[in-house]
């Protein structure tokens, strides 16, 4: 179905170039001469890019009908990532390149969402929040819990994060999937 740009909104997918895209950010225009545009901010749902675009009404929009369906993580093989639909128990593969900014947060059994396409899998949506044990920091010292401040910590997946000093090795912390933040112990 073809979109006009007074209909496009921020978590709109739509189909522009043979390409499948989300709406990141939108800004609509309308200038005293011309036609109307809309600045728009837009990511590549197959290769997880982002750009900045102007779109117009003579561009040839469609909405792109993402199906959303819940998948657990397996095991990767190389650059081969496996995952089990929870639906259908089928299991499916996402190459390295499509996921490679996902990749650190993945660990064994961990339930996610995957973005279907025509029914093929072309990516992933993290949960907001996990929690994730910490293997390996500095220890903590009696009294850093009145001190601000933050020391590296390595958790399970490989992700290195800032945390408080009074985290010590073994615990499980909560961290922010989108912004790589600590925000609590668990």
């Amino acid at each position: 179905m073809r979109l006009s740009i007074s209909s496009l909104r921020p978590g709109i997918s739509i189909k522009y170039n043979n390409e499948i895209f989300t709406i990141l950010e939108c800004e609509h225009a309308k200038l005293g001469r011309g036609s109307a545009f809309c600045r728009t901010r837009l990511k590549n749902l197959r290769t997880s890019q982002v750009i900045d675009c102007t779109l117009r009404d003579s561009d040839n929009i469609e909405e792109a009908f993402i199906e959303k369906r819940g998948l657990q993580y397996l095991y990767s093989d190389g650059d081969i990532f496996h995952f089990l639909d929870l639906e259908t128990y089928e299991d499916l593969v996402l190459d390295k390149l499509r996921i490679e900014e996902k990749i650190e947060w993945l660990k064994d059994n961990l339930e996610l969402i995957g973005l279907f396409y025509n029914n093929e899998l072309i990516n992933l949506e993290l949960p907001p929040t996990l929690d994730l044990k910490v293997v390996e920091t500095e220890p903590g010292f009696r009294g850093d819990t009145v001190k601000s401040g933050t020391k590296p910590a390595k958790l399970e997946t490989g992700l290195i994060i800032q945390v408080p000093l009074f985290i010590n090795k073994g615990e499980v912390i909560r961290v922010d999937t989108r912004t790589k933040e600590y925000l609590g112990r668990v």
